[in-house]
């Protein structure tokens, strides 16, 4: 998931950001020009968690769903 240059860009190089993984205290995300990766806290892009968090551990949440049904487990 791409984050809106608006809301936030690399601490490196300014440049455009994706969020490449979350928990469920934070989100990791990696700079699409320069390459570095870093964590940031779930509101780290002052969207009340709404626009990235959320959504993308829903979308995560689901893949360790189908992940454990696979699994047999669920």
């Amino acid at each position: 998931m791409l984050v809106n240059r608006e809301d936030g860009t690399c601490r490196e190089c300014d440049g455009t950001l994706e969020i490449v993984d979350v928990d469920d205290v934070s989100m990791t995300v990696c700079c699409l020009e320069c390459l570095d990766s870093y964590r940031t806290e779930p509101d780290g892009f002052g969207d009340g968690c709404v626009d990235y968090y959320i959504p993308f551990y829903a979308q995560k949440a689901d893949e360790w769903d189908e992940a454990e049904e696979l699994k047999g487990g669920a």
